[in-house]
C-alpha cells in the first residue's frame, strides 16, 4: 500500500474511532436517563435497566456506525484540504479520486458490520428487550415493590409502599396500600406483610395487625375495620411458563423477528422493515463515497458553510429512507424498486460531485483587457 492510501486509511481509522466513542457515550448518557426515569416511575424494573441499556445500544449501533464513517471521511478530506495537503498530493499526480479506494478500505468492513447488526444482531436484541419488558410487567404488583419507594400497579388501582421487614418470617415491614374500586376509595396499613400463593396459581398479599379504612366518593358514608389478618388479592396467574410468552411476545413485533421470519410473512409491513435492514449498510457505502466531494472544499473560504451542507445531505439522505420505508409499508412503492432506487439516486448524485470536483475548468479572458498583439 502506498504512503498516500496507508496516511488516509490511518486518519479515517483514527478519526472513525473518536467518533465512535463519542456518539456512544451521549447515546449511553440519554439513554440511561430515560431508562432510569422508567425506574422511579415503576415502568420497569431497576435490575432491568443495565439489560435494556446494553440491547438498546446494540440496535443503536448501527446508525451510530454509519454517522461515525461518514463524519470521519468527510472530517479527513476537508483536513486535507484546509491544511493545504491536498496540494502536495496533486502536485504527485493523484486526484480526487484516488481516494476511493482507502476510503472504501475502511468503509466496506463497517458496512458489512452493520448488515451483521441490522440482519441478525439488532432484532435477537429487540426480542431480548421485548421479553424483559414482558416479564417485569407479568411480575405481581408486589414483585414491583422496592422497599423505601412507592409502587403502582399495572392499570393504577393500587398504590404500594412498604419499609425494610424487622421481623425475619416477614417479607416486608410496615406497609401502606391505596385500593380504588368502583364504589370505595380504600386505605390499608399493616404492621407486617407477606405474600402466599393457593394452589390454583392465585397470588395474595397477607396483611397482619393493620386497619383499613374505607369512604364513599361523594358521600359522607365511611367505615372502619382493624384486623389481625387481611389478605389482598394480587393476581390470578395461569400455568403457562411466564418466560414462554414473554418470548412470544416479544415476537410479534417486527423488529424482533428474524429477516427470514419477515420474508415468510409476505406482508407489506414486513418488507418494510427488510428494506430498512438493507439500507442501512447500503448508506454507509454511499455517505463514505458522498463525504469525499462533500469534503472538497476551498481553504480560503469558512468551513462551517460546507459541512453543514454536508450534514443536511446526509439527514436528507437518511429521511428519504424512512419515507421510502413508509411507503413500502402503505403499498404505494413495490419493494424491488424501494430497496434500490434511493440508494441509485444518491450514488449518481455522488458521481456527479465526483465530475464536477474533477473537472477542470479553462481560464477565463477578461474582456477589459483583450490579448496584447505584437508589434511588427
Amino acid at each position: 500500500m502506498s504512503l498516500f492510501k496507508r496516511s488516509v486509511v490511518s486518519e479515517i481509522t483514527s478519526h472513525a474511532g473518536v467518533v465512535f466513542s463519542t456518539l456512544v457515550v451521549v447515546w449511553l448518557s440519554v439513554l440511561l436517563v430515560r431508562l432510569l426515569g422508567e425506574a422511579a416511575g415503576g415502568t420497569i424494573g431497576p435490575d432491568v435497566v443495565l439489560g435494556l441499556a446494553a440491547f438498546s445500544t446494540i440496535t443503536a449501533l448501527p446508525t451510530i456506525l454509519t454517522v461515525a464513517l461518514f463524519i470521519a471521511v468527510l472530517t479527513t478530506v476537508t483536513r486535507n484540504y484546509r491544511e493545504s495537503e491536498m496540494v502536495v498530493w496533486f502536485a504527485s499526480g493523484l486526484s480526487l479520486a484516488d481516494w476511493l479506494r482507502p476510503v472504501l478500505r475502511v468503509a466496506v468492513p463497517v458496512a458489512i458490520m452493520v448488515a451483521v447488526l441490522t440482519l441478525v444482531a439488532s432484532p435477537w436484541a429487540y426480542r431480548q428487550i421485548g421479553e424483559y419488558r414482558q416479564r417485569f410487567e407479568q411480575r405481581s404488583d408486589l414483585s414491583k415493590v422496592t422497599a423505601g419507594q412507592f409502587g403502582e400497579s399495572q392499570d393504577g388501582a393500587r398504590v404500594f409502599f412498604a419499609e425494610e421487614p424487622t421481623s425475619p418470617g416477614d417479607e416486608l415491614g410496615h406497609v401502606f396500600v391505596r385500593v380504588i374500586d368502583p364504589e370505595w376509595l380504600s386505605v390499608l396499613t399493616a404492621a407486617s406483610a407477606r405474600t402466599e400463593t393457593m394452589p390454583n396459581g392465585d397470588r395474595f398479599l397477607v396483611l397482619n395487625a393493620g386497619h383499613r379504612y374505607d369512604l364513599k366518593p361523594g358521600t359522607a358514608e365511611f367505615r372502619m375495620v382493624n384486623f389481625g389478618h387481611y389478605g389482598v388479592r394480587l393476581e390470578s396467574k395461569s400455568t403457562a411458563d411466564p418466560a414462554a410468552e414473554a418470548r412470544a411476545a416479544a415476537e410479534r413485533s417486527s423488529k424482533a423477528r428474524s429477516t427470514f421470519q419477515l420474508m415468510a410473512d409476505n406482508t407489506q409491513s414486513a418488507w418494510s422493515q427488510v428494506m430498512w435492514r438493507i439500507a442501512l449498510p447500503l448508506a454507509a457505502l454511499n455517505l463514505a463515497i458522498m463525504a469525499i466531494p462533500l469534503g472538497a472544499v476551498n481553504p480560503r473560504l469558512g468551513r462551517s458553510g460546507d459541512l453543514l451542507i454536508a450534514g443536511l445531505v446526509a439527514m436528507l439522505y437518511m429521511n428519504l429512507i424512512n419515507l421510502f420505508r413508509a411507503w413500502i409499508s402503505d403499498g404505494r412503492v413495490p419493494f424491488g424498486i424501494g430497496w434500490w432506487l434511493i440508494h441509485a439516486i444518491v450514488l449518481a448524485f455522488a458521481a456527479y460531485l465526483f465530475m464536477r470536483r474533477l473537472r477542470v475548468k479553462a481560464p477565463r479572458n477578461n474582456p477589459g483587457n483583450p490579448p496584447a498583439k505584437a508589434s511588427a
